[in-house]
């Protein structure tokens, strides 16, 4: 706006509306109409592929510590942890435990920029539709709803920076964006005003965070629970009245704390409101490891080919040497991992593997498979190259594997999309089948059937409840426990 003052021009410019008050009002104003076929079939993918490795995540070491430790806490308030009847606990920590299930393997979904949107999320929806009093009813449409408010924040967080277009070498990106997507998606399905969720927002920031030096330990799968029971605990306190800063998106000393090249930017009004679901699909991951070494898997595939006779791999020490060319991508690279975690994030142990089973599985990542005198053998064999022209993105990266054997025979094989990418989606088929799999280890078959016909059609479930009496499962059996 322009005022004369005498022979000058003064403007007066009026400020913009804030980063973080944007947000408030995309999670306030999202309705139900707002969701597209797309991202309602793509969801209802993600919805199922979570829980179903949320039950197989139940079966782990660190998910029974982190359930015997949360049982010190109590509240008249209580959810389900999946697949244990014998086990209620207040929503924060169902959230959380059931967040840590999800990704206690490394087996959950995976979106680009590089995060793992899913585990932060459904955990918080699924602890309150359960917890909340039955009336109002919450429906399918509703849980759709908040799941995708929550997908979306953390979309358009991560797309603020640059530097989130790689895989992460500071902050794991679940324990970050996670945390805001967790708060979103509980302000959605509880109905906070635009006021409360700015201020959930900005508690949420202070919760959120972890280095990525705890990756390949039995802490990384805490950040995913801790997301999920932070965001939740945000937009509690919020609810309470607790305040904080109503542009803590908009500073460097605010979210961009976590990124050296924060450049956000206000989100759209709700009538041109777009999904990042319908422009970005995520990847689902056939085995349990870091998405990166799916590619080596693929390659490693195609190059054992070359080294089958009569249905078996050639001796190992037939082998000279292999070379993986792939991005320089440090936690990833463990050259002779002593635990299940470090192999879950090795590129040279999902290549050896590979080439020597022909795949990988669920049991590849036992202690016993870990440390196999051939495996062992064979690792000693790896060499890493990082080409110049192979960025450490999810969207750009490939891998080429060279296998060169004692007579100087060399096989070379790359890879450049693995099936379960967002380029090569996994079929219907294949994700139900991956489901059956893992929650087979805890559910019936009558009971894993129910599920994958409830959320094939969740858009038309008119109450959750029927949904979350599903997710409690048999007792399993006794685990040995230390009491604290």
């Amino acid at each position: 706006m322009q005022m004369q003052s005498g022979c000058s021009t003064v403007l007066t410019l009026f400020p913009l509306k804030s980063v973080t008050e944007s947000f408030a009002k995309v999670i306030h104003g999202l309705s139900v109409g707002h969701l597209t076929d797309q991202v309602i079939q793509r969801s209802k993918r993600m919805i199922l592929d979570t829980l179903g490795v949320g039950f197989l995540g139940t079966s782990t070491e660190v998910f029974h510590k982190v359930s015997e430790y949360s049982k010190i806490y109590s509240s008249n308030m209580s959810s389900t942890v999946w697949g244990r009847p014998d086990l209620r606990l207040p929503p924060t920590y169902a959230a959380f435990v059931n967040g840590v299930a999800i990704h206690s393997m490394d087996f959950d979904d995976t979106w680009h920029p590089a995060t793992h949107p899913s585990g932060a999320v459904l955990p918080v929806l699924m602890a309150l539709s359960e917890a909340l009093p039955p009336s109002p009813k919450f429906s399918g449409l509703d849980l759709l709803l908040a799941f995708n408010v929550g997908i979306e924040v953390q979309g358009r967080l991560m797309h603020f920076s640059k530097e989130a277009n790689d895989i992460p070498k500071r902050f794991h990106p679940p324990s970050v964006v996670g945390t805001l997507g967790s708060a979103a998606a509980a302000s959605k399905i509880l109905g906070l005003s635009m006021t409360k969720c700015q201020e959930a927002l900005a508690i949420a920031v202070s919760h959120a965070g972890a280095p990525m030096a705890n990756a390949a330990t039995q802490t990384k799968p805490l950040h995913i629970g801790n997301a999920a029971r932070h965001g939740l605990e945000a937009v509690f306190l919020a609810m309470l009245g607790l305040q904080g800063n109503k542009r803590v998106l908009d500073l460097e000393t605010g979210f961009g704390a976590f990124y050296t090249n924060y450049s956000p930017k206000v989100l759209p009004n709700l009538d041109s409101h777009t999904w990042l679901l319908d422009q970005q699909d995520v990847a689902f991951k056939r085995f349990p490891a870091h998405l990166a070494t799916h590619w080596v898997a693929d390659a490693a595939v195609s190059v054992r080919k070359h080294l089958v006779t009569d249905r078996a791999l050639l001796p190992v020490d037939h082998i000279e040497r292999i070379v993986l060319r792939i991005p320089e991508v440090q936690y990833v690279n463990r050259p002779f991992p002593d635990s299940e975690h470090e192999a879950r994030h090795s590129f040279q142990y999902v290549a050896c593997t590979t080439l020597l089973d022909g795949g990988i599985t669920v049991p590849s990542f036992y202690e016993r498979q870990i440390h196999r005198p051939q495996v062992r053998e064979l690792l000693g064999k790896v060499e890493l190259e990082h080409p110049q022209d192979n960025l450490p993105s999810f969207n750009t990266l490939y891998c080429e594997i060279s296998v060169t054997l004692k007579d100087g025979a060399t096989f070379t094989e790359c890879a450049d999309t693995f099936y379960g990418h967002w380029r090569k989606p996994l079929s219907q088929e294949d994700l139900q089948e991956k489901f059956r799999a893992n929650a087979s280890r805890m559910l019936s078959c009558d009971t894993v059937e129910r599920l994958i016909e409830r959320v094939e059609s969740l858009e038309d479930l008119e109450d959750c409840s029927v949904l979350i009496a599903l997710l409690k499962g048999p007792s399993p059996p006794k685990m040995m426990s230390k009491s604290i």
